[in-house]
């Protein structure tokens, strides 16, 4: 038979309703991923449970309160990432992920990160001048970037901040297009101008892309400069040609940092053409002062189902060498016979037809 242990842990009242959650469902949630019964009474929290499980319950709770402390609750993508952390005993620094932050304007406790690799992440771009932050859709490699930058910015560690993407699906080829070139750029580089929006004020944002301070700009428009006392970023990488990270990586200039983002798995590039992406991590890796960071699909912080995703799509990967969908080489025999008709149908006109009618 099983040994079953009780243990109780004091809280504050505003601590306790806090693990609570509305109608409890914190204290259900956590039921859920644990083999443990927690039962709220007056200002304690009772464990019952196997004295491993218990053990877990109380390690997790210890560090969510070293946190909650000092910083205030954590939210959601904060709270599943420490729960899954203890389960899968990883045994990290939680009020050490969870206590960074990064100051930008219109957030009043900054932009902090939500897994281990975002505090690596966030790490090595105070650290080094050049970062490379590579990963699935959804760990924040390009909102966490655009953080630090609009942070180095209003510190007046640089005076610009400077916004570049491939424009891949128009082949770089952006003359055709109605507009100015902000206009024919604009839906390429919407997910910086969403993150720059969730950190700056609309008419401060406004100010700094009239003065130039946030430039916007295709690769191709980087070739000849040289970027000094910048923050640039460099998204959508995997979709860069070798030639093109060369000559983006050589336009940094003094007093700049270049982070560059990408997802390996999402290349959009012609057939047969290496990704900049891809080539660069085999070139410049163990080169002092540029940095790598993988991120992985537990660091997926958007909403829960996109990490279900990643996940689904990286199994399916593994196991059938591709997502393409398994159809049978041969269908014609399962085609319906064709009914037939009392009258012809109408002749559909060919090319000469269509000219002559046309003239």
């Amino acid at each position: 038979m099983s040994q079953t242990l009780e243990e109780v842990i004091e809280l504050s009242q505003s601590e306790l309703l806090d693990f609570c959650g509305k109608n409890d469902s914190k204290l259900r949630e956590l039921e859920s991923q644990f083999s443990v019964r927690i039962v709220a009474r007056g200002n304690t929290l009772k464990l019952i449970g196997s004295p491993d499980e218990v053990a877990r319950v109380r390690h997790l709770i210890d560090n969510l309160l070293t946190f909650s402390r000092g910083k205030g609750p954590l939210n959601r993508q904060q709270m599943r990432y420490a729960v899954e952390s203890i389960k899968s005993d990883k045994k990290e620094d939680l009020k050490s992920i969870f206590s960074d932050n990064v100051q930008v304007p219109l957030r009043k406790r900054g932009v902090a990160p939500m897994t281990s690799g975002q505090k690596r992440y966030l790490d090595a771009i105070r650290q080094s001048d050049i970062v490379f932050g590579i990963g699935p859709a959804g760990t924040g490699k390009t909102y966490l970037a655009m953080a630090m930058a609009v942070h180095y910015l209003t510190s007046n560690l640089v005076r610009r901040i400077v916004l570049v993407r491939p424009a891949v699906e128009a082949g770089e080829k952006l003359g055709f297009l109605p507009g100015d070139i902000a206009a024919k750029f604009d839906p390429y580089v919407r997910p910086l101008y969403d993150a720059l929006h969730d950190m700056v004020e609309p008419e401060r944002v406004k100010q700094l892309l009239e003065n130039n301070i946030v430039e916007v700009a295709p690769l191709a428009f980087m070739r000849g400069r040289t970027l000094n006392s910048s923050f640039v970023i460099l998204d959508e990488a995997q979709n860069t040609s070798v030639e093109q990270m060369k000559m983006f990586l050589t336009r940094l200039g003094f007093d700049s940092k270049a982070v560059i983002t990408g997802d390996v798995t999402q290349i959009d590039l012609p057939t047969g053409k290496e990704s900049g992406l891809v080539n660069v991590k085999r070139v410049l890796r163990g080169v002092q002062g540029i940095d790598f960071v993988h991120f992985e699909q537990q660091d997926v912080v958007r909403h829960e189902l996109v990490q279900k995703i990643v996940k689904a799509y990286e199994r399916a990967e593994h196991q059938g060498g591709g997502l393409q969908e398994e159809l049978p080489l041969e269908t014609h025999d399962a085609l319906p016979e064709p009914t037939p008709v009392s009258e012809p149908a109408a002749e559909i006109p060919g090319e000469e037809a269509a000219e002559e009618a046309a003239g």
